[in-house]
């Protein structure tokens, strides 16, 4: 039975990933910002194999030394949080770029004090694959600071595969848009952000056009593909290194094409897309090599977090 960590853990994509741990019979150490947060808890709490199996950490980012509690023992440790905003009053941190390096590189200590940990699985984004000495438009300084932190954290848990002695292996999984599906109470940015042609959230749609004008694409992927890659990456003999982690590489008019195909009672309430022609021709084929599988396809994977939307009350 192993023994697993896995930060942010009531997150989107965090709390499905402890959901399909706890159902393989993991026992799973879950890190919280705060333990008082009882819609996260309870959450947590409520998933089959939760009460026998699941611990709950407080930890955070902004101090990364609380980690290490709950990677003590661990085989493997999942690095899935990202904190999206910053509060430079309360931190020595002058950023949220420089927190999690920072933290990153307190981690990976952690981990090789345990003594235990076999692997760091990292949730990494494809933005950070992106050409980024390129001008590209629809940002802002939020999505700028998710973009570096995504970047630099990655980088500095790659270098540590390339380091005298390593104590264990690290993956990155540089995942797309990730949609679908959820079991989070509320809808949280990701499939928001896929549907909102449909929603006419011109915030959301903001994100989809900078995706598009980055990456020359809107890579997607469903959240149980994501967990599954992740558990992937966990039950190979031996893995390290950067992998892409997305279906198919759309652009917005095919995610508008579809909309309007398959849902013709619903209006197309923004149509406009951004980018001229494709500046990262990205595909999986290295994690799908492996042996890897997605189950659900593009067009699925849009379906889904249509059907999900309307579900939240989002449409």
């Amino acid at each position: 039975m192993s023994r697993v960590c896995v930060t942010g853990a009531a997150g989107y994509i965090a709390a499905w990933l402890v959901r399909k741990l706890l159902q393989r019979g993991c026992v799973v150490h879950a890190t919280l910002r705060s333990l008082r947060d009882e819609k996260k808890t309870g959450l947590l709490r409520s998933l089959p194999g939760a009460a026998e199996r699941l611990v709950l950490f407080e930890a955070d980012i902004y101090d990364a030394a609380t980690f290490e509690p709950a990677i003590q023992g661990c085989d493997f440790v999942f690095l899935v949080a990202t904190p999206l905003l910053h509060d430079a009053s309360s931190t020595k941190y002058k950023n949220i770029t420089e927190a999690i390096v920072d933290a990153t590189r307190i981690i990976l200590q952690q981990c090789e004090r345990s003594k235990t940990v076999k692997r760091v699985i990292h949730t990494a984004s494809v933005t950070a694959a992106s050409p980024l000495n390129l001008s590209y438009g629809y940002s802002n300084v939020h999505l700028d600071a998710y973009v570096s932190s995504k970047r630099l954290s990655e980088e500095e848990l790659l270098r540590y595969n390339e380091s005298e002695g390593r104590a264990f292996e690290v993956v990155t999984l540089a995942c797309g848009l990730v949609g679908g599906d959820t079991i989070q109470p509320i809808l949280w940015s990701s499939i928001p952000v896929v549907v909102a042609p449909l929603t006419g959230n011109e915030i959301h749609h903001n994100s989809l056009k900078f995706m598009q004008a980055l990456c020359g694409s809107v890579p997607l992927v469903h959240i149980d593909d994501v967990c599954e890659a992740h558990l992937f990456c966990m039950d190979q003999p031996s893995m390290a290194g950067r992998f892409l982690c997305a279906v198919g590489y759309p652009n917005m008019e095919d995610y508008v094409a579809r909309f309007a195909a398959k849902y013709p009672e619903h209006k197309i309430l923004l149509k406009k897309v951004a980018g001229e022609g494709v500046r990262v021709k990205g595909d999986s084929t290295k994690l799908v090599d492996l042996g890897f599988r997605f189950k659900y396809g593009v067009e699925e994977t849009l379906d889904c977090s249509v059907e999900c939307a309307k579900r939240m009350g989002e449409l």
